[in-house]
Protein backbone atom coordinates (compact mmCIF):
# COMPACT_ATOMS: atom_id res chain seq x y z
CA UNK A 1 0.00 0.00 0.00
CA UNK A 2 1.41 3.35 -1.05
CA UNK A 3 0.99 6.40 1.16
CA UNK A 4 1.29 9.88 -0.34
CA UNK A 5 1.70 13.08 1.65
CA UNK A 6 1.58 16.46 -0.06
CA UNK A 7 3.07 19.67 1.28
CA UNK A 8 3.90 23.17 0.12
CA UNK A 9 0.48 24.65 -0.54
CA UNK A 10 -0.42 28.10 0.63
CA UNK A 11 -1.51 31.57 -0.28
CA UNK A 12 0.16 33.58 -3.03
CA UNK A 13 -0.59 36.64 -5.11
CA UNK A 14 -1.21 36.40 -8.84
CA UNK A 15 2.05 36.15 -10.75
CA UNK A 16 3.77 34.43 -7.88
CA UNK A 17 5.17 30.94 -7.52
CA UNK A 18 4.71 27.92 -5.27
CA UNK A 19 6.38 24.55 -5.11
CA UNK A 20 4.49 21.45 -4.03
CA UNK A 21 6.04 18.23 -2.80
CA UNK A 22 4.61 14.74 -2.47
CA UNK A 23 6.47 12.19 -0.40
CA UNK A 24 5.70 8.55 -1.11
CA UNK A 25 6.15 5.56 1.15
CA UNK A 26 5.10 1.92 1.32
CA UNK A 27 6.06 0.93 -2.19
CA UNK A 28 8.87 0.86 -4.72
CA UNK A 29 8.74 4.42 -5.96
CA UNK A 30 10.34 3.66 -9.31
CA UNK A 31 7.45 1.33 -10.17
CA UNK A 32 4.98 4.19 -10.13
CA UNK A 33 3.94 6.87 -12.53
CA UNK A 34 3.17 9.99 -10.51
CA UNK A 35 0.77 12.80 -11.21
CA UNK A 36 -0.77 15.97 -9.87
CA UNK A 37 -4.47 16.71 -10.11
CA UNK A 38 -6.48 19.60 -8.74
CA UNK A 39 -10.05 20.27 -7.74
CA UNK A 40 -11.63 23.68 -7.37
CA UNK A 41 -14.90 24.20 -5.45
CA UNK A 42 -17.86 22.97 -7.44
CA UNK A 43 -15.69 21.49 -10.18
CA UNK A 44 -14.51 18.02 -11.07
CA UNK A 45 -11.00 16.86 -10.35
CA UNK A 46 -8.77 17.74 -13.29
CA UNK A 47 -5.41 16.60 -14.53
CA UNK A 48 -2.47 18.95 -14.06
CA UNK A 49 0.75 17.06 -14.78
CA UNK A 50 2.19 13.55 -14.82
CA UNK A 51 5.60 11.93 -14.85
CA UNK A 52 6.52 8.45 -15.99
CA UNK A 53 8.49 6.15 -13.72
CA UNK A 54 11.81 7.33 -15.10
CA UNK A 55 10.60 10.94 -15.59
CA UNK A 56 11.48 10.71 -19.28
CA UNK A 57 7.78 10.95 -20.06
CA UNK A 58 6.00 14.06 -18.84
CA UNK A 59 2.56 15.34 -19.65
CA UNK A 60 0.81 18.61 -18.84
CA UNK A 61 -2.66 20.01 -19.20
CA UNK A 62 -2.95 22.86 -21.67
CA UNK A 63 -3.90 25.25 -18.90
CA UNK A 64 -0.58 24.83 -17.07
CA UNK A 65 1.82 24.04 -19.91
CA UNK A 66 4.77 26.43 -19.85
CA UNK A 67 4.02 27.55 -16.29
CA UNK A 68 4.17 24.35 -14.22
CA UNK A 69 6.94 21.74 -14.10
CA UNK A 70 6.67 18.24 -12.67
CA UNK A 71 9.81 16.50 -11.50
CA UNK A 72 10.69 13.55 -9.33
CA UNK A 73 13.59 12.47 -7.18
CA UNK A 74 13.58 8.70 -7.17
CA UNK A 75 16.28 8.60 -4.50
CA UNK A 76 14.05 10.64 -2.17
CA UNK A 77 10.75 9.01 -3.21
CA UNK A 78 9.35 12.45 -3.87
CA UNK A 79 7.56 14.15 -6.74
CA UNK A 80 7.42 17.91 -7.09
CA UNK A 81 5.28 20.47 -8.86
CA UNK A 82 6.86 23.85 -9.49
CA UNK A 83 4.14 26.39 -10.24
CA UNK A 84 5.03 29.76 -11.75
CA UNK A 85 2.98 32.69 -13.04
CA UNK A 86 0.05 31.65 -10.91
CA UNK A 87 -3.40 33.05 -11.57
CA UNK A 88 -6.60 32.98 -9.49
CA UNK A 89 -7.83 30.22 -11.81
CA UNK A 90 -5.13 27.98 -10.34
CA UNK A 91 -6.83 28.12 -6.93
CA UNK A 92 -7.74 24.56 -5.93
CA UNK A 93 -6.86 21.65 -3.74
CA UNK A 94 -3.90 19.89 -5.35
CA UNK A 95 -3.64 16.12 -5.08
CA UNK A 96 -0.73 13.80 -5.70
CA UNK A 97 -1.50 10.41 -7.23
CA UNK A 98 0.37 7.21 -8.06
CA UNK A 99 -0.16 4.11 -10.16
CA UNK A 100 2.08 1.17 -10.97
CA UNK A 101 2.46 1.42 -14.73
CA UNK A 102 4.98 2.07 -17.49
CA UNK A 103 2.60 4.59 -19.05
CA UNK A 104 1.93 8.20 -18.08
CA UNK A 105 -1.82 8.32 -17.48
CA UNK A 106 -3.76 11.54 -17.30
CA UNK A 107 -7.19 10.41 -16.09
CA UNK A 108 -8.05 10.33 -12.37
CA UNK A 109 -9.59 6.87 -12.78
CA UNK A 110 -6.22 5.52 -13.92
CA UNK A 111 -4.63 6.21 -10.54
CA UNK A 112 -4.84 3.90 -7.53
CA UNK A 113 -3.29 5.93 -4.72
CA UNK A 114 -4.03 9.48 -3.63
CA UNK A 115 -2.75 11.94 -1.09
CA UNK A 116 -4.96 14.02 1.16
CA UNK A 117 -4.44 17.19 -0.87
CA UNK A 118 -2.94 20.59 -0.21
CA UNK A 119 -4.72 23.91 -0.69
CA UNK A 120 -3.36 26.48 -3.13
CA UNK A 121 -4.98 29.90 -3.11
CA UNK A 122 -4.03 32.61 -5.58
CA UNK A 123 -5.33 36.11 -4.99
CA UNK A 124 -5.86 38.68 -7.73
Amino acid sequence: QVQLVESGGGFVQAGGSLSLSCAASGGTFTNYAMAWFRQAPGKEREFVAASSRSSRGRSYSESVKGRFTISRDNAENTVYLQMNSLTPEDTAIYYCAAVSTARTPTRPDDYDYWGQGTQVTVSS
